[in-house]
């Protein structure tokens, strides 16, 4: 009975029976015989002491075997016999054949025919009245013309201007080629706060997959720091009647942008994210990949266009296997271990709660990470439903544990080290250690603790031929740059006392700060020399640091030398 099942369902839907031959001129379909049946592998594991560790490595096998497209079929079983009285059926389906949708009619089928077969009745199923080909080819025609214009222009000016990437802060390095390897955690709103939601949705006209995705927009805002991002969302794309029934590909990926600007309180978020949504469910029949071409976003290898998180609302109940003389339970979902972006939360309402998991990339992030981003959600639609008027950006969504651990745990920096030691005798150390290492970082420049040490060790020699003594104060005014570093480094180890001298003081303040720290040098550049004023500069000597090429200020120059670095001239005026 479950073998004549399975071969009627397959014969039933052509989408089952379809292969995608790559011929030269374009790619067809091509229908396979309905006599053929559904293939079938058999397993028996009851003789096996390893049976429990056995039944894992076949589930995984069966999840990780590709399909060939061209030959098919795309539809494949395993019946794992465990012992007289269990078995494991696996059902695996090409997603280019089917959708979550498409489960749910597959269930319900197998079940009618399932139990017409024991009781040794005729197929109890009606011939369908058209297959999956037929909605092709009418969608091919019905979306064309001006029809196809209005959807490709809404789409256009939607994503218009939308920002390309979701800059979430993640614990390892984007590598540079997507990984689909994945894992989830689970989520539950409880029965409570769901009515809750609920409520708010009738007070303002949204319905619970609005309101939640009003939440998880305002939470990756607040990852993000983004008030402009695009979400994901799967549309079943079954908004006619006739096709209810049918098994096949119709799900489309909608991408929704939410707009978080301006600070707007709960309720606005709530309606901005009801017109977007709206808007969107009115255009969704342009499939997602023509989308993509119209908007033409930046492509890279490292992520999904358009947008890198989903949200997936689970609304087609899958049902469940009601066969006569046996007990059904599931024990398998989807292929695990996989995802298709960044983050993806993936939520249904059952049993008056909202459930499911949160799904997430592990080239990216950890699991605590995601346990977090999770709660984030809880607490920020906790406080949705208390209070629609309060800005969404003002939001407390981190537990008190977190606020602590941020606050004062992380600001705990006290750390023993080798008091008896100079700053840059320790530099020093470091640079012995790593010498190749970045040190320091200012624009486009990038400087190794090698290379750094070297230049301060130049400078300083200059100092100490200028006449520079342990304990001596040295002046440096100089804008934030690579020099900077270098010439406080140079002072440290030439033995001086660097007196800094802010070039956003006034000017009598640093006039009098050189009058009452009277150092012998100063370091400057060109903004520092302005700064300080020629007054400032009448009794000291100026070592200028220049940034680009160096000009003699005149016959009172009296030492110059010219340093092999991106800051290129370095020279000393004495005072006449």
């Amino acid at each position: 009975a479950w073998r004549r099942s399975l071969d009627q369902l397959y014969a039933r839907h052509e989408a089952l029976r379809s292969v995608f031959v790559d011929a030269e001129e374009d790619p067809r379909v091509e229908i396979l015989p309905p006599g053929t049946g559904l293939p079938v592998l058999e397993h028996d594991l009851r003789e096996r002491p390893d049976a429990a560790a056995a039944l894992v490595a076949l589930c995984a096998e069966e999840a990780c075997t590709p399909f060939d497209l061209a030959r098919g079929p795309l539809v494949r079983g395993r019946l794992i016999r465990l012992s007289e009285q269990e078995h494991v059926f696996l059902l695996t389906q090409h997603h280019i054949v089917s959708d979550g949708w498409s489960v749910g009619v597959l269930v319900r089928e197998l079940g009618s025919l399932y139990r017409a077969f024991v009781a040794g009745q005729a197929n109890p199923l009606p011939v369908p009245a058209i297959q999956y080909p037929d909605y092709a080819a009418w969608q091919r025609q019905w979306l064309s013309g001006e029809r196809l214009q209005r959807q490709a222009q809404y789409w256009r000016e939607a994503l218009s201007g939308a920002p390309s990437m979701l800059a979430l802060p993640t614990d390892r390095p984007r590598p540079a080629r997507q990984s689909f390897a994945g894992a989830t955690v689970p989520v539950e709103i409880d029965a409570e706060l769901t009515r809750e939601l609920r409520r708010l949705g009738r007070e303002h006209g949204t319905t619970l997959f609005m309101t939640v995705l009003a939440g998880w927009a305002a939470v990756l805002s607040r990852l993000s720091g983004q008030d402009d991002l695009v979400i994901g969302v799967p549309s079943a794309n079954r908004g006619r009647r006739e096709i209810e029934e049918l098994i096949g590909f119709f799900v489309n990926t909608l991408a929704l942008r939410v707009d978080l600007s301006g600070g707007p309180d709960v309720a606005t978020l709530l309606e901005r994210t009801r017109r977007t949504a709206l808007g969107a469910q009115e255009h969704q029949d342009l499939p997602f990949e023509q989308v993509v071409e119209i908007v033409q976003p930046p492509r890279a290898l490292d992520h999904t266009p358009l947008f890198q998180v989903g949200l997936a609302w689970q609304d087609n109940a899958l049902g469940r296997l009601d066969l006569p003389g046996l007990g059904v339970e599931e024990v398998m979902d989807n292929a695990p271990g996989q995802v298709r972006f960044d983050l993806e939360l993936n939520v249904g309402e059952c049993d008056g709660r909202i459930v499911g998991t949160l799904g997430y990339a592990t080239a990216l992030f950890e699991e605590s990470t995601v346990r977090r981003q999770r709660d984030y959600l809880l607490a920020l639609l906790r406080a949705m439903a208390a209070d629609a008027g309060q800005p969404v950006e003002r939001i407390d969504i981190l537990p008190a544990a977190e606020r602590r651990y941020l606050l004062e745990e992380l600001n705990r920096t006290e750390a023993a080290y080798p008091s008896e030691r100079c700053i840059h005798e320790l530099f020093e150390a470091q640079v012995r250690r790593a010498p190749e290492a970045v040190a320091l970082v200012h624009e486009n420049e990038r400087l190794s603790y090698g290379e750094l040490n070297a230049r301060a060790n130049r400078l300083a020699h200059h100092l100490i031929a200028l006449g520079v003594r342990p304990d001596q104060p040295v002046g440096i005014c100089v804008e934030r740059s690579a020099a900077m570093v270098v010439g406080l480094l140079a002072i440290l180890k030439a033995g001086g006392a660097y007196v800094p001298l802010d070039a956003a003081y006034p000017g009598a303040r640093l006039r009098q700060i050189v009058g009452e720290a009277a150092p012998r040098l100063v370091l400057a550049d060109g903004a520092g020399r302005a700064a300080l004023g020629e007054e400032a500069l009448a009794g000291v000597g100026l070592v200028e640091l220049e940034a680009g090429r160096g000009h003699r200020r005149g016959p009172g120059s009296r030492h110059r030398i010219r340093m092999r670095a991106r800051w290129a001239w370095v020279r000393t005026i004495w005072p006449m």
